[in-house]
């Protein structure tokens, strides 16, 4: 008699809301599920080419360019906020139809000297609570290759096997000064979880060996040779 091997659940991440909150703020969704428009009407090869060695293919046939904003998932606003910009970024004031904040204001001492000063920092208020298995962290990013030229979330990392309560993303907006009216379900923060051993690699800096110095020269030959290579290559080695 054969014993099956029983295989270990695939780690899972969790989103968690208040009950009252269930269907009405709108839930987080898989990133590749929401690619921007402009991404979606991008032809894979145009024929607009600069030179006679240009192939025209375009960012949507680079693999590292789609995973990236394909990577976890993302979180959009549960409602629609109305974001007025004024003096060239110093001023920011939102408003929105919510029965509870959708945006507030960090204290300026904070981030005193940072890059984007004397822009104000602010803060998008987040209704999901985030549970991942033990050893497993979530980094936080502006979604990634999809810039909406009115806002940066900053990056943050959170342990969230450990802290299990709702999160909050601070921003800096970077819009003109105007009304901006962002939409419900507008993407304002990609959540991409990592288990934290594998984050945390010992580095070795040298100067490569004959062996490695071949396969570096034979990976980008054969990258350059055929455009589908690295994505076959890839997926291939996962």
């Amino acid at each position: 008699m054969k014993l099956s091997l029983l295989k270990r659940p695939a780690p899972r991440i969790t989103f968690t809301c208040r009950p009252e909150d269930e269907s009405v703020i709108t839930p987080p969704v898989r990133a590749k599920t929401v690619l921007p428009e402009w991404f979606r009407k991008l032809p894979a090869v145009t024929e607009d080419k600069v030179s006679p060695t240009d192939s025209g293919l375009t960012v949507k046939r680079c693999m590292p360019f789609l995973d990236a904003m394909m990577a976890g998932w993302v979180i959009g606003l549960p409602a629609t906020v109305r974001m007025e910009i004024a003096d060239g970024g110093r001023t920011v004031n939102c408003g929105w139809d919510f029965d509870r904040t959708l945006v507030s204001n960090h204290a300026t001492h904070q981030v005193a000297g940072n890059p984007r000063d004397p822009m104000p920092p602010c803060k998008f208020h987040n209704y999901w609570t985030i549970r991942t298995p033990p050893g497993w962290s979530c980094l936080f990013v502006s979604p990634l290759n999809r810039p909406n030229g009115l806002f940066e979330v900053v990056a943050g990392v959170v342990d969230t096997d450990t802290y299990q309560s709702e999160i909050h993303f601070p921003f800096f907006a970077t819009g003109p000064d105007g009304l901006h009216v962002l939409e419900r379900g507008t993407p304002i923060v990609q959540v991409i979880p990592f288990r934290r051993e594998t984050s945390d690699l010992d580095g070795d800096i040298r100067s490569e060996t004959a062996e490695e110095q071949t396969a570096r020269k034979t990976i980008f030959r054969k990258t350059i040779a055929s455009e589908g290579w690295y994505r076959k290559f890839a997926r291939a080695q996962r």
